[in-house]
């Protein structure tokens, strides 16, 4: 029996994602076909299926790759001693992929599968449960410590936070002209002014 390299079966695995989800982004789920993959990889079908055993799982493999190092960027920011910069430095984190050329088409696609396949509902969502509860932990530390309006309810700003940061990637998605990256500056400016608005204002 043959051995198997598990740093080249790794990195094989990661050239097959690679090249499927720019097809999943260009053509969507549907229409990409094990053979466009295939071809795009230059590799057979028998030899595709070494590595994923159907097009679905190369599909969910795209959503799966950083998971584990944002599960630990999220902690560390949860405790992370000032709760004011720890939430811009997520929001950041949580924003960061909209300025790949690919991901925000590919997440627009997810959502659609989402609604046809339970188990990537089931990721996606407890991804969003996970970035919620860490939004929602850092804005309850910053009303806490006087960073931002302590009249805030944590758990419903938490959502109006995530909802901004969902706008990067649906409006890059939709309009060639929307450039995410310089729109970072614009939404840390209105976390900060809806966020820090009593919070900044003079005592009477």
């Amino acid at each position: 029996m043959r051995t198997v390299d598990p740093v080249k079966h790794q990195a094989q695995r990661q050239r097959i994602v690679n090249a499927a989800a720019a097809l999943f982004a260009a053509k969507g789920f549907e229409r990409t076909t094990t053979a466009d993959i295939c071809k795009a990889v230059a590799m057979s079908a028998g030899n595709l299926f070494h590595y994923f055993p159907n097009k679905r799982a190369i599909f969910l493999a795209v959503f799966d790759g950083d998971r584990e190092e944002k599960a630990e960027r999220l902690a560390r920011a949860r405790s992370a001693e000032d709760p004011w910069e720890a939430l811009l430095e997520t929001v950041d984190l949580l924003a960061e992929a909209a300025v790949q050329p690919l991901v925000p088409q590919l997440v627009m696609e997810a959502m659609v599968q989402a609604y046809r396949d339970a188990e990537l509902e089931a990721l996606l969502s407890r991804d969003n449960a996970a970035e919620h509860a860490a939004v929602s932990a850092l804005l309850t530390r910053a009303a806490a410590t006087g960073r931002i309006d302590p009249g805030l309810d944590p758990d419903d700003t938490a959502t109006w936070v995530l909802a901004l940061i969902a706008s990067l990637y649906t409006s890059a998605a939709t309009d060639p002209s929307f450039h995410p990256a310089e729109q970072l500056p614009t939404l840390h400016l209105i976390l900060h002014r809806f966020l820090r608005a009593r919070a900044d204002r003079p005592a009477d």
